[in-house]
């Protein structure tokens, strides 16, 4: 497995500090508004990445913070007239629920900063004793030229960053350069005791603090887009590897960032998109299925055009799993007389095995070249249009059922790594009817019953028959109802079924 370490510039192989595990930081966010797509496309890489690290066999402790005390938040609590442990609460849960609505797994630990305070004070307690910090009427901060390898994640020339840099705001940092590890409380500011007064902690400190109390250092992988390279991961960095004197993180791995329509993402464009938002008109399948389809870390660009193809290719993966399933069902049990076999049980058999074991190597290969999730999708889609004309006549004996129920699983399985969860939604189990089924039958059948099941193969089976006396009327009001009704009816080489739209 080879990953892209932003830190050499280059892909390496990949090798854990501990054989079997991976610690693993994610930059959480910061909770004073509901995330963008823009974020959600960030996490949702280093969700997959996380989730084929755990199909390879890792053990994973993939640690995420949350942002919950920061000048945005404490803004937009004097904006709304509450408090800033509001503004974060209700926000902090907004962020979860809809992580949890595009298939993002819940983090081994998520650590807030609020309650992670000792450890940040003690980190820069040991900063200030190292001679890497400076304290200045309760304010403390980080001496950036005291670690002489200050760029060396970004790629930055310090003296250029000196050269470029803005007049500082506040004259008493020995630097423009040097950032805030502590900031002293400001009247009506969320504030706790610290050796230098009452305070709060900067931004760069918290992930710092957090990752060495849950991961140790060095730890395996850290993540986050591309905006946070610099200042904030550099700043990470410098502040970590001066203060315990050795490596921080083995692989930085970044995201690219996202567009729309070509254009970036802003509020003064008119394009800028929230995430639940996005979520009230679209799958989060599909949406996730679209972003899959480029490469972490690539820049993605995101269009409504993109999105209902995604949710067309979408449809076909579940058009094929049910042409897959109700062959299986169809089929089971079903003798097959040997003179009717032919070549086909073999050839389809043959055929249909070595692309299951072709899509899975091909899978694993993209996987494992920096977690290609666009040659992974490809290589899926090859069994699908492989599973779909394997049953486009039938099932040719009880060997070739057997490879198709292992085309339709390993589909879904592959589908599952990447976060798209079709279990549900694929007709697996007893499929729900809509209201008004057994009131179509009992209308156009006479039927009595109340199973949905029953109703449905007394309809199909009086379709068939009106459609043999040529009684295309009738054979028209059972089609048209079945519509209104929100199904549709296919007739397959299996037989005849019935599904929704």
């Amino acid at each position: 497995m080879k990953v892209y370490n932003t830190l050499s510039r280059s892909k390496e192989e990949f090798v854990p500090r501990e054989p079997g595990k991976v610690g693993f930081y994610m930059c959480g966010p910061t909770v004073y508004n509901h995330i963008h797509i823009g974020n959600a496309r960030t996490f949702l890489s280093f969700d997959v990445i996380r989730r084929y690290l755990e199909f390879a066999g890792f053990e994973v402790n993939f640690v995420q913070n949350i942002t919950d005390v920061d000048d945005k938040i404490i803004n937009r609590a004097n904006e709304e007239g509450k408090t800033a442990a509001e503004i974060a609460a209700f926000y902090s849960r907004a962020f979860i629920d809809v992580m949890r609505a595009i298939g993002v797994k819940d983090p081994s630990i998520r650590p807030r900063a609020t309650e992670e305070i000792p450890a940040m004070i003690e980190t820069i307690t040991g900063l200030i004793e190292g001679g890497h910090a400076y304290e200045v009427e309760g304010d403390v901060y980080f001496s950036v030229r005291s670690y002489p390898e200050y760029g060396r994640l970004s790629g930055r020339d310090i003296e250029q960053l000196q050269s470029g840099a803005r007049v500082s705001v506040d004259p008493r940092k020995r630097d423009a350069l040097d950032f805030a590890l502590w900031k002293a409380a400001k009247p009506g500011e969320p504030f706790w005791e610290s050796p230098w007064g009452q305070g709060r902690p900067g931004w760069h400190i918290e992930c710092t603090a957090m990752s060495e109390r849950y991961l140790g250092t060095p730890f395996d992988i850290h993540g986050g887009g591309d905006d946070l390279v610099f200042p904030h991961h550099e700043n990470e960095l410098a502040q970590s590897e001066a203060c315990s004197g050795h490596l921080f993180v083995k692989y930085w791995l970044h995201g690219g960032m996202l567009t729309i329509d070509h254009e970036k993402m802003s509020k003064s464009e008119g394009n800028f998109l929230l995430l639940k938002d996005v979520l009230e008109h679209v799958r989060p399948q599909a949406l996730r299925l679209l972003m899959l389809q480029t490469h972490y870390r690539s820049p993605f660009d995101y269009s409504v055009e993109r999105l209902h193809e995604a949710t067309s290719a979408l449809e076909r993966i579940e058009s094929a799993l049910r042409n897959l399933s109700w062959a299986i069902e169809s089929y089971a049990g079903v003798a097959v007389a040997p003179n009717d076999l032919g070549d086909k049980s073999v050839s389809w058999t043959g055929d249909l095995l070595a692309r299951i074991e072709a899509t899975r190597e091909q899978f694993k290969v993209h996987m494992d070249d920096d977690f290609n999730t666009a040659g992974a999708v490809s290589a899926i889609f090859e069994l699908v249009s492989a599973g779909n004309s394997s049953v486009k006549d039938g099932i040719y004996g009880e060997t070739h059922r057997l490879a198709v129920i292992e085309a339709h699983d390993t589909i879904l399985e592959l589908l599952v790594v990447l976060g798209v969860n079709l279990l549900a939604d694929t007709g697996e189990g007893e499929p729900a009817y809509p209201d008004g089924l057994v009131d179509l039958a009992a209308e156009l059948t006479g039927f009595v019953g109340d199973d949905p099941a029953e109703a449905v193969d007394v309809l199909l089976g009086l379709r068939i028959e009106a459609r043999a006396a040529k009684n295309w009327s009738l054979a028209d009001s059972i089609r048209d109802g079945l519509t209104e009704l929100g199904l549709v009816i296919e007739d397959t080489a299996s037989g005849t079924r019935i599904v929704r739209k």
